[in-house]
């Protein structure tokens, strides 16, 4: 009789990998809408492919979605909020006025899952799948989404103002930057190596071509012929919108030119060459992916994992947006 209850027992626990994912994660398991919404990566994938076929820039926006979300208050969606009663909209933050951008195929992605699933699948999950299928849509790496955030409903635009990472920001704020979110160097490396992809605009990284420390010098660690070609599109004044590519060499395809350009002294935004200059530790880890892209891309998996899995709302925090744009 006891043997045949641990036998029970022994293939219960066969059964339920679920809880053991669920522990490891805060509470997110990959699992987690295998019962209630089956479709959802699917569905996610699909609309996310249209949108990146119809304008490749499309991955590295919704990419960027899901990185400006969780550096603030966590992966909860609350980037997607627009203003409205108390709430004041984080699109109005510095980092994401006039840059953040893929809000529609979001709205798109959570109008098919509701026809298919009734309030049963967060934005906040939406936003970290499209980001891991955008990676795999210009070319990077795949990994399993722990899933089960729920939906913040309410915004922080102070928290966007001072926690996502500048451009111009010195290497030490940014590493504190992530440290505070529980990343280390490591993953401040790979995850900047999102940049292998997407657009910079003039006004972003302006100050190294005309005055870097506020002597009227531009940056000494930028290669002198490309900030050249930089300076015909991205005048001293004027020309604050106009785009440049983050990766000149490669710049929709998700690959490791983005660390062999910084080696070069070709990093576009000063926040990309501080990590070959200012840093011992950062310096190794830009060089070991400049040579081994296997190495990057298991790395960035590994980190986006880390980064997604940022203060969530989990069980009856928060709640399911049945719209992404404003609380229910």
């Amino acid at each position: 009789m006891a043997l045949s209850k641990s036998i029970l027992l022994l293939s219960l626990l066969a059964l339920s990998p679920l809880c053991f994912c669920q522990q490891s994660n805060g509470g997110l398991s990959p699992q987690f809408y295998d019962h209630s919404c089956p479709k959802v990566q699917e569905i996610v994938k699909s609309v996310v492919a249209k949108a990146v076929a119809k304008e490749a820039r499309m991955a590295a926006s919704l990419l960027r979605l899901h990185f400006h979300d969780c550096f603030v208050k966590g992966c909860d969606a609350s980037i997607l909020l627009d203003s409205s009663g108390g709430i004041i909209s984080e699109k109005r933050a510095n980092p994401n006025r006039n840059s953040a951008r893929g809000f529609e195929v979001i709205d798109e992605i959570k109008s098919a899952v509701e026809k298919e699933c009734p309030q049963t699948v967060s934005c906040a999950d939406i936003l970290t799948l499209a980001a891991r299928d955008s990676t795999v849509l210009a070319g990077g790496p795949s990994w399993e989404v722990p899933l089960g955030r729920r939906d913040a409903k309410s915004a922080s635009l102070s928290g966007s103002n001072n926690n996502i990472p500048a451009p111009n920001n010195t290497f030490q704020t940014i590493l504190t930057k992530f440290k505070l979110k529980g990343l280390d160097v490591v993953d401040l490396v790979a995850l900047s190596g999102s940049h292998t992809i997407g657009n910079a605009r003039c006004t972003s990284f302006r100050q190294r071509l005309y005055n870097q420390t506020g002597n009227g010098q531009p940056d000494y660690s930028l290669d002198q012929s490309y900030a050249a070609q930089l300076k015909t599109r991205c005048p001293r004044s004027g020309g604050d919108q106009n785009l440049f590519f983050l990766d000149f060499v490669s710049p929709t395809k998700f690959d490791n030119n983005y660390y062999k350009n910084i080696l070069v002294s070709k990093g576009l935004l000063n926040s990309d060459q501080v990590l070959l200059t200012k840093n011992e530790a950062s310096m190794d880890l830009v060089k070991k992916y400049a040579e081994n892209s296997q190495i990057f891309f298991e790395q960035f998996a590994k980190s986006m994992v880390k980064m997604g899995n940022i203060s969530p709302l989990t069980g009856s925090q928060g709640e399911i947006r049945k719209n992404c744009r404003k609380v229910n």
